[in-house]
C-alpha cells in the first residue's frame, strides 16, 4: 500500500500512463478490451483520489518530486499539496471520468486501425491534465496542467473532425482559451521576476515583503485571465456554448461537470495563497470585482439560458448561469461561502452530466436536440422524461438535492451584509432549472402548442446533427440510463449525508487559511485554523430551495401554455435580442471581448487598490 506522500504523484500518474498505453496498444485491441482497459484504468485512479481524500482528513499532504525537499525555507524541487478541497474536486474529476467511460461503452462507433483507442486515451490524458491542476502546489506547473487539459478538450470538442461544426466550435475554443494563457503566463513572468518564485506558498511569502504596486495588480489580472476565460465568467464566457454545441456529449459531461468548476477553484486558490497577504490585493477590491463578474455572469446565463431551444445550447448556459453563483459565493472570501459553494459545485457536478447524458439519448435516438423539433416526440420514454424533470429540479435547488444545500448555505453566508444576495440564487435557479422543466414539459410530454418559428431572430435549432452513435434504430443501452441515474442520485447523497457537508465545511476552514497552507508547503509550525462553518439544513434554507423550485416550475408551465405576448414580445426585442446578438459565434468579436475584460478588470482594481 502506498504512502500518503506517493499518492498524490501516483493520482496523476496513473492516467497519463494509461494514456499513452492506449494510444500505442490502442491500435492491435479490440473494442471491448479498449473499453476494459480505460475502465480498469480510470477506476484505478478514483480509488486512489479516494484514498488520499480519507487520508488527508482535516491536513495536507505534501510531497516534493524527486526528494527535493526545502532546506531553510528554500527548495527548487516541484511540489504537489493535497488538502480536503483540492483532492475532493480531483476525486470528483475521477468519478465524472469514470462515468463517462462506463456512459461510453455503448455510445461511440470508434475508428478502427491506427485511430482506435483515441478517444478513451484523451479522456485519460484529461484527467490527468486536471488532476494535477487540483493538486499541484507550483503556478507554473498550474499553469502546464492548465493547458494540458485544455488542449485535450480542444482535440475532445473537435474530435468528429470530418463535420465542420466541431472543427469551428474546437478552434474557438482552442483560440480564445490560448491568447488567455499568454496572458496568464505573462502573469507568472512579472511575477517571478518580482520575487524570484512560482511556487504558490513561496511566491505570496515573498510578495509580503514587497511594497504593493501596479505590478502586482497587472501580475493579479493576467494571471487570473486564464483561469476565469476557462470558467467562462463574462464577458470571457463567449466560447462556451459554441463549444458545448458541437462538442460529443461524453465530453460535455466533463466540460460543464468538472472543467470549467476548476477555473473557479484555480482563482480562489491563486488569491488565497498568492495575493492574500499584505504585498497582495486588498480583500475588498477582490470581494466587490469578483461579486459584480460572478452576478454579471449568472444573470447573462440565465437570460441567455431561458432563450435555447438547442437544448445542448441551454445547458451550456445554465452552465455559465452557475458558474457566476460559484464565483458568487467564492467572492465572499468567507469560509461560509466557501463551503457553500463547494457542496454547491459537488451537487451541480452529478446534475449537469446527468442532464447532458440524457440529452444523448434523445441525440441517440431522434438524431435531433431541438426543442421545438421534438415536441411530444419522446412520451414513450417516460423513466427518462422523469430523470430529465428531476435534473432540472436539482438545478432550481429543490431540497434534498446538493446543490440545494450548497445554495441555502451560500445565500446564508451573505444575509447580514448584501440583502439582494439570496435574490440572485433564486432568480437564477428557478430560470435555469425552469428552462429544463420548460424542455421537459416539451419533448416528454407534448405539453402545450408546438412552439411557433420566431422570423429574424437568431437562434441555433439544434436539429439536423451529425449522428455520434452506433445505430440510431437499437434499444437504448443500459449504460446510459443507468449512468445519469447514478449521477443524479450523487447529487441527491450530496445533499442528504451531513459527512458530506462535514467533511466540506472543514475543507474550506483549512483552504482560506494561507499561513497553514504555506507552513505545511515549507514546513515550519502550523498555526491553527478558525472553527470550521456549519453545513446543515436551516429552516430557511429549505424555505429558499422550495421558493425557487417553485418559480421553476411555475415558470415552465406557464411558458408551454401561454403564447407570447405584444408586450412581451417588445421586451424580448429590445433587452434579449441585443444579447443575443453578442453572441454572434465570431471569432473577432471574442478575442474583443477579452481584451475588453482585462482591460476593465485592471481598471476596476487599479482604482480600488492604494500603494
Amino acid at each position: 500500500m502506498p504512502g500518503t506522500e506517493a499518492l498524490l504523484p501516483l493520482a496523476v500518474a496513473v492516467p497519463l500512463l494509461g494514456a499513452v498505453v492506449l494510444a500505442l496498444a490502442g491500435r492491435w485491441l479490440p473494442r471491448l478490451a479498449i473499453d476494459g482497459l480505460t475502465t480498469v484504468l480510470a477506476a484505478a485512479d478514483m480509488m486512489c483520489l479516494a484514498l488520499l481524500w480519507a487520508r488527508t482528513g482535516d491536513g495536507r499532504a505534501v510531497s516534493w518530486l524527486g526528494g527535493w525537499t526545502p532546506s531553510k525555507g528554500e527548495s527548487v524541487g516541484i511540489v504537489l499539496v493535497a488538502d480536503r478541497l483540492g483532492s475532493g474536486l480531483a476525486l470528483l474529476v475521477a468519478t465524472l471520468v469514470l462515468a463517462v467511460v462506463a456512459y461510453s461503452w455503448r455510445y461511440f462507433d470508434e475508428p478502427s486501425g491506427e485511430k482506435s483507442g483515441t478517444f478513451p486515451a484523451l479522456l485519460l490524458l484529461f484527467e490527468a491534465g486536471m488532476c494535477g491542476f487540483a493538486l499541484t502546489g507550483d503556478l507554473f506547473n498550474a499553469f502546464v496542467f492548465f493547458e494540458l487539459m485544455g488542449v485535450v478538450a480542444y482535440a475532445l470538442t473537435g474530435y468528429r473532425i470530418e463535420d465542420p461544426r466541431p472543427l469551428h466550435g474546437a478552434l474557438t475554443f482552442g483560440i480564445v482559451n490560448s491568447l488567455a494563457a499568454y496572458c496568464s503566463l505573462l502573469g507568472i513572468g512579472l511575477l517571478y521576476a518580482r520575487t524570484g518564485e512560482l511556487g504558490l506558498a513561496q511566491l505570496g511569502r515573498s510578495l509580503d515583503n514587497h511594497g504593493r504596486d501596479a505590478l502586482v495588480v497587472c501580475a493579479f489580472v493576467l494571471v487570473l485571465t486564464g483561469p476565469l476565460v476557462k470558467a467562462a465568467v463574462a464577458p470571457f464566457h463567449f466560447w462556451l456554448p459554441d463549444a458545448h454545441a458541437v462538442a460529443p456529449t461524453p465530453v460535455c459531461m466533463l466540460l460543464s461537470g468538472v472543467m470549467v468548476e476548476l477555473g473557479v477553484y484555480g482563482t480562489a486558490r491563486i488569491y488565497w495563497t498568492v495575493f492574500a497577504g499584505p504585498g497582495g490585493i486588498p480583500q475588498p477590491a477582490v470581494r466587490t470585482t469578483l461579486l459584480a463578474l460572478g452576478v454579471g455572469t449568472a444573470l447573462i446565463g440565465a437570460v441567455m439560458c431561458w432563450q435555447q431551444r438547442n437544448i445542448k445550447r441551454l445547458l451550456a448556459f445554465s452552465t455559465i448561469s452557475h458558474i457566476g453563483l460559484f464565483l458568487s459565493g467564492v467572492a465572499l472570501l468567507a469560509p461560509e461561502g466557501l463551503a457553500g459553494t463547494a457542496l454547491y459545485v459537488a451537487g451541480h457536478a452529478g446534475a449537469k452530466a446527468a442532464l447532458f447524458a440524457l440529452t444523448g439519448v434523445l441525440l441517440d435516438r431522434y438524431g435531433s436536440v431541438d426543442e421545438h423539433g421534438l415536441h411530444g416526440q419522446a412520451r414513450d420514454l417516460p423513466v427518462l422524461g422523469v430523470l430529465f424533470a428531476l435534473g432540472g429540479l436539482a438545478l432550481a435547488g429543490l431540497p434534498p438535492f446538493g446543490t440545494g444545500l450548497g445554495k441555502a448555505i451560500a445565500e446564508n453566508a451573505s444575509e447580514h451584509e448584501l440583502w439582494w444576495f439570496p435574490g440572485v440564487f433564486i432568480l437564477v435557479s428557478a430560470v435555469t432549472g425552469g428552462a429544463v422543466l420548460r424542455a421537459t414539459l416539451r419533448v416528454f410530454t407534448g405539453a402545450g402548442p408546438s412552439p411557433s418559428e420566431r422570423p429574424g431572430e437568431p437562434e441555433t435549432t439544434g436539429e439536423g446533427e451529425e449522428p455520434e452513435i452506433q445505430g440510431p434504430s437499437r434499444k437504448i443501452p443500459l449504460p446510459m440510463l443507468a449512468v445519469p441515474g447514478v449521477l443524479l442520485l450523487g447529487s441527491l447523497l450530496v445533499g442528504v449525508l451531513p459527512a458530506v457537508g462535514r467533511s466540506l465545511a472543514d475543507a474550506s476552514r483549512l483552504f482560506i487559511s494561507r499561513p497553514g497552507y504555506t507552513g505545511a508547503v515549507l514546513r515550519f509550525a502550523v498555526p491553527s485554523a478558525q472553527t470550521p462553518p456549519s453545513t446543515g439544513w436551516t429552516s430557511s434554507g429549505v424555505l429558499l430551495g422550495f421558493v425557487s423550485s417553485v418559480l421553476a416550475v411555475a415558470a415552465a408551465l406557464t411558458a408551454v401554455r401561454a403564447s407570447r405576448g405584444r408586450r412581451s414580445a417588445q421586451l424580448n426585442h429590445r433587452l434579449v435580442l441585443p444579447l443575443r446578438r453578442l453572441h454572434s459565434g465570431l471569432l473577432g468579436d471574442y478575442v474583443c471581448w477579452l481584451a475588453v475584460g482585462i482591460a476593465v478588470l485592471l481598471t476596476a482594481l487599479t482604482a480600488q487598490t492604494r500603494w
